[in-house]
């Protein structure tokens, strides 16, 4: 393979996987190799390889008849991702407190946080977009590549659980993003991970209680 086809199956790939946490693409939709070929303007090749990583990276999966579908996260899916991500990310949130690196970022942070609560609304991809960014940052800060990849690979795909199901918790969320951020700015690691393992936890409940009550 050389090196210009690659780039095209990974920049095929990347181009499924957005449409895919957009919503562009539903749980179920069938991946065609044809259909996509024509849509993104590519031979089958990319969009085969594309397919392939799709489904070995969780975005996909494969029929009893083979057909690559668009994989869904279920609500015990989403229960599990959520307890997999306290025990990774309290850990983080420690090691990020006790890091030594510059805290600039954390402090821009900060300041971007407080500045959506105080202006306009922002719209979803805004707001996920900005919780995405917050847990990243304490994942990366942590110092650990592996625990920064396995965080970062279950924010994804917690993504592809159905937002609609997930209560708007914008503002109670800004508030405890920025409980973790100062913890880690004050490098205080048990607040830190107890702050996060609160978030977490508070997610977790949100989307408990819409379902136990959902009007």
């Amino acid at each position: 393979m050389t090196a210009s086809s690659q780039s095209l199956g990974i920049s095929t790939y990347e181009q499924m996987k957005a449409m895919i946490l957009d919503g562009t693409l539903t749980p179920g939709a069938a991946l065609r190799e044809k259909e996509f070929a024509d849509l993104l303007g590519v031979s089958r090749t990319p969009v085969r390889e594309a397919i392939g990583h799709l489904v070995s990276n969780g975005f996909a999966k494969r029929t009893s008849a083979g057909t690559p579908v668009v994989n869904s996260v279920s609500l015990t899916d989403i229960m599990e991702i959520l307890h997999a991500r306290s025990l990774l990310e309290c850990e983080a949130a420690r090691k990020a407190a006790l890091s030594q690196e510059n805290t600039d970022d954390f402090a821009d942070l900060r300041v971007q946080i407080e500045g959506s609560v105080k202006g306009a609304y922002p719209d979803e991809g805004t707001r996920e977009a900005l919780d995405e960014k917050v847990h990243l940052a304490v994942a990366h800060r942590a110092g650990s590549r592996l625990l920064a990849e396995l965080i970062e690979g279950l924010n994804v795909r917690a993504q592809l659980y159905d937002r609609g199901s997930i209560p708007d918790r914008f503002e109670p969320v800004c508030r405890e993003h920025l409980a973790i951020i100062d913890a880690i700015l004050a490098g205080t690691p048990d607040i830190a991970a107890e702050a996060m393992r609160l978030h977490l936890k508070k997610v977790r409940d949100a989307i408990i209680s819409d379902i136990d009550h959902p009007f």
